[in-house]
């Protein structure tokens, strides 16, 4: 399978605003979290090997964490008409099948995306109470077909500094996973160029 990493937008970039469809039709966006401390954009997918490799555990984790109040967002930014999978209404069954416990966005320009410069599903931004990003990258080191348990333990800490007013995690390491499924009139907009820290 092919295998991208998230370009590493760099620390202290503000979170890009919008305001996305849910599964359900409502439109959410940052301004729903106004007294959340820390908030997570998630970019996701349901077909993708590395989102469906830690699921179960990404829905244990995301639970927590909103119960410690952390706002949490999913995006799907797939294209899908050529990937019928990622569609819409397949989002709401698969929100409703694995129980989700965060919302989940359609982001069908792909403007989100751009404005994130998010490169693969899964792929992780954190941003502190003035959203400004503290983490980007990984889960954690598990892969499909690596064998590493999936624990979450990269971003778990990356959560738990940000809750305890600690510094940014020192040592970030880049998602990897399917890359985004782009429209052709987005592809020349697309420029994953950060370096990595």
């Amino acid at each position: 399978m092919a295998r991208t990493p998230s370009t590493m937008l760099p620390l202290g970039t503000r979170a890009p605003d919008f305001r996305l469809p849910d599964t359900d039709g409502a439109l959410l966006g940052l301004d729903d979290f106004p007294d959340h401390k820390v908030v997570l954009v998630m970019f996701l997918c349901n077909h993708c090997p590395f989102v469906v490799h830690i699921r179960e555990r990404l829905n244990e984790l995301t639970a927590a964490w909103i119960d410690q109040g952390v706002g949490v967002i999913a995006i799907n930014s797939n294209d899908a008409d050529r990937y019928p999978e990622d569609s819409p209404a397949k989002m709401a069954e698969y929100k409703a099948r694995f129980a989700f416990p965060y919302p989940y966005l359609f982001d069908a320009t792909q403007e989100v995306a751009l404005a994130y410069h998010a490169a693969c599903t899964p792929d992780f931004f954190l941003f502190d109470e003035s959203r400004r990003l503290i983490y980007r990258g990984q889960l954690d080191k598990s892969r499909p077909g690596n064998d590493v348990p999936v624990t979450g333990d990269d971003l778990e800490a990356a959560i738990s500094a940000a809750l305890n007013g600690w510094p940014p995690l020192d040592h970030q390491h880049p998602s990897l996973g399917c890359n985004i499924k782009w429209l052709d009139t987005n592809l020349v907009n697309y420029t994953p160029n950060y370096p990595t820290r």
